[in-house]
């Protein structure tokens, strides 16, 4: 079974954690072919939408919101951190702040929807405002300091948490970015994660 048929195998029941074992596979063979970042994002969203199509796989570990901030769980990052995958999960109403990524980025909704503010830094150093959009279950968005790296999210639902899928293309926990202030002042900060376990996808005892 390849692993595009993988990421689409039907389940029987339960946390089927073969369909991101399949899609990080498919990820990793899609960044062997090529480094160019548009092939990337635009085969990657294909790759993104197909596994949030099915919302039967994301163990329920990493669904967990926090009652104060939002939670940013690795799900798996590659072994020479070319990529990372996380899910990203908002309680009611939670929001990140104004911030930016240094890397390319897939964000695909699995659960509830999302508010997403875009912004522009000026050459003067402050920032004006680009679009907005709410993002629906099973849609993907792009970032990338080329396209446009700046923004805000918000869980659009005001009365249960908002789950969405993000690919990076680097350990995105690591990686030194930034949050902005309304006048565009930039302070860095390294994520890190909320999660001290990632999910166990070589395990294909279950399945054989």
């Amino acid at each position: 079974m390849n692993a595009l048929a993988a990421i689409d195998r039907p389940v029987e029941g339960g946390t089927d954690i073969g369909r991101l074992r399949g899609f990080v596979t498919a990820f990793a063979d899609l960044l062997a072919a090529t480094r160019d970042e548009r092939a990337i994002l635009e085969s990657g969203r294909a790759l993104l939408a197909r596994l949030i199509a099915r919302d039967d796989w994301l163990p329920e570990i990493f669904t967990r919101p926090h009652p104060d901030r939002y939670q940013q769980y690795l799900l798996h990052c590659d072994s020479r951190e070319r990529f990372s995958v996380v899910s990203f999960v908002w309680g009611p109403g939670q929001s990140t702040p104004v911030h930016d990524h240094a890397v390319w980025g897939l964000v695909g909704v699995l659960r509830g929807a999302e508010k997403v503010e875009r912004f522009r830094r000026q050459p003067s150093g402050g920032l004006v405002a680009t679009g907005e959009d709410i993002l629906h279950e099973r849609q993907v968005d792009a970032v990338s300091p080329r396209i446009g790296d700046i923004h805000r999210v918000t869980n659009a639902l005001s009365d249960r948490p908002s789950i969405s899928i993000h690919v990076y293309g680097a350990n995105i926990g690591a990686v030194e970015r930034a949050t902005y202030a309304p006048d565009g002042t930039p302070k860095t900060f390294i994520s890190g994660y909320a999660n001290s376990v990632i999910p166990n996808l070589w395990d294909r005892s279950r399945s054989a």
